[in-house]
């Protein structure tokens, strides 16, 4: 009986080793990448939210400026809750 298995790594075997670190290599590297994606993405993101406010920043110092506007009245607690519910926040009382 010959019911003892071969010790020892046989090429079918170093084979199938090669083929499953190649298949989690790749799959490691194409995690990788998504999530780089993902985050060059949120940076994206987050500038153009940077450039909007930055805009708003000088439209605002603009009418300060200018006398249009005051700077009591958009200190104003109406005033500020509007301009929240313009910009997305959502304002409970």
């Amino acid at each position: 009986m010959s019911g003892k298995r071969s010790s020892g790594l046989t090429e079918e075997k170093m084979r199938k080793i090669a083929a499953g670190a190649t298949v989690a290599g790749v799959l490691l590297i194409l995690f990788l990448v998504v999530i780089l994606i993902v985050q060059f993405v949120q940076i994206g993101v987050a500038n153009r939210r940077n450039a909007e406010y930055d805009a708003e920043i000088e439209r605002y110092e603009e009418l300060l400026k200018n006398g249009e506007i005051s700077l009591d009245f958009l200190q104003q607690e109406e005033t500020l809750r509007e301009l929240a519910i313009e910009n997305g926040w959502i304002v409970s009382r």
